[in-house]
């Protein structure tokens, strides 16, 4: 019987041509809801899946479930530890959407620096001379203090490499470059005009940035997060914002997504905020798809994976 690969999501037409020219029958789902997915993967051999929870429970209502395909970087929606106790990879797509994070990145950090949003807004609500109160800010001359240089980290660093800023980083792994200073984690919030989060979500990032380190950032300082919701404490962001410790945030990601319209983000006029589209873009979701239904394909093939998370024994 032909393999099946269920998509709870529709995918470019470039990734489910790789799947059918291998062979596979491809299933486009309704949606990521729980019972759903439990119905439509049933007679999966490999899901692709987005920021949805795939736990243990998901994974048994699957039981020929060979790969979990992540379609993006972070994977921690997904239970590895489940998937590996069942012989289940699970792949994601580290290489296709760094470039486009990282313009996303360094568009936040524009638009919050010349407030663009809310001068925008303010034309729309017929208020011309907002624009006189609430002036920007030009970022030449400042510090921009990048946390997690990874892959992402590095594509910002160089994006911004044309805009006359220092560009100092924090990440255990990293070495400085010739543009770049590797410093403590503390410096960069004590004195980076911006800080920009880039780290992955781990059991030690969970919320680790919350009132002490806002407590060290400067009072004219922003805060970007394109990585996860999870690693802000929200709660203390929001008090900061409003209490005026820093100057400002852009948000791409949250604990909770959707992000409810009831959130006290969603009110404070210093911050921006967008529905985690930082690799939103045509380009990057068709690469993506190519890079994961390759990875599929691999592991269905009696092959390695190229971007494994888990290690399974064979």
């Amino acid at each position: 019987m032909t393999e099946q690969i269920y998509l709870p999501d529709d995918i470019p037409a470039v990734g489910k041509k790789i799947l059918t020219d291998a062979g596979f029958e491809v299933v486009v789902g309704t949606g990521r809801a729980r019972e759903t997915m439990k119905i439509e993967g049933a007679n999966a051999s490999a899901v692709l899946i987005g920021t949805q929870p795939f736990d243990g429970d998901i994974m048994d209502a699957m039981p020929n479930l060979k790969v979990i395909a992540r379609n993006g970087v972070g994977y921690d929606a997904v239970d590895v530890d489940a998937a590996t106790k069942r012989g289940i990879y699970v792949v994601n797509t580290p290489k296709a959407l760094s470039g486009s994070v990282a313009e996303t990145a360094v568009s936040e950090l524009l638009a919050i620096s010349k407030n663009l949003y809310q001068d925008a807004k303010a034309i729309h609500d017929d208020n011309w001379n907002y624009r006189k109160s609430h002036p920007g800010r030009d970022i030449e001359g400042k510090t921009v203090g990048i946390l997690g240089f990874g892959r992402i980290g590095q594509q910002v660093a160089k994006k911004l490499s044309g805009f006359d800023v220092k560009v100092i980083a924090y990440d255990p792994f990293a070495k400085s470059t010739d543009s770049v200073s590797i410093v403590d984690r503390d410096t960069i919030f004590k004195t980076a005009d911006y800080v920009m989060v880039h780290l992955p979500a781990l059991p030690e990032t969970e919320h680790s940035i919350g009132a002490a380190e806002f407590k060290m950032m400067k009072n004219d300082a922003y805060l970007i997060n394109m990585a996860r919701g999870v690693i802000i404490v929200e709660s203390d962001l929001v008090a900061a914002l409003k209490n005026n410790e820093i100057a400002g945030a852009a948000l791409d990601v949250f604990e909770e997504e959707p992000l409810p319209v009831t959130n006290p983000l969603v009110s404070l006029e210093n911050v921006l905020l967008t529905p985690h589209i930082a690799s939103n873009t045509i380009e990057t979701k068709a690469r993506m798809a190519v890079d994961a239904t390759n990875d599929i394909v691999r592991v269905l093939k009696g092959e390695q994976p190229e971007a494994a998370v888990n290690h399974l024994e064979v």
